[in-house]
């Protein structure tokens, strides 16, 4: 099989432990955009692993946006860093092209 092996895959999985995103809260089928109602309040969810918990509640996407990236001097909120995508094999990624076979 051309699967990648199980170890890969949950290191991929845990490095994105800890991340952070701010959710509107809007009520009922309100916009969910973060654009279109910046004065709203947001609820910022951190990634367990599993599933998208409550970590804080800030009062407008412009103190959202302070907690998901801090300025540069700041030290970073454990787990907030995004990592960038790794090399892999995953089935979004382009296939390598075919090689000439050497014999």
């Amino acid at each position: 099989m051309d699967d990648e092996p199980l170890k890969d895959w949950a290191a991929r999985r845990d490095a994105k432990v800890g991340r952070l995103r701010a959710v509107p809260v809007v009520s009922g089928d309100g916009p969910k955009g973060s654009h279109l109602s910046p004065d709203a309040p947001r609820a910022i969810e951190r990634w367990n692993g599993h599933t998208w918990e409550p970590h804080g509640l800030v009062s407008s996407l412009a103190e959202a946006k302070a907690v998901l990236y801090p300025e540069p001097g700041e030290p970073p909120a454990p787990g907030a860093v995004p990592k960038p995508l790794d090399s892999g094999r995953g089935k979004h990624r382009k296939p390598p092209s075919p090689r000439p076979d050497r014999h």
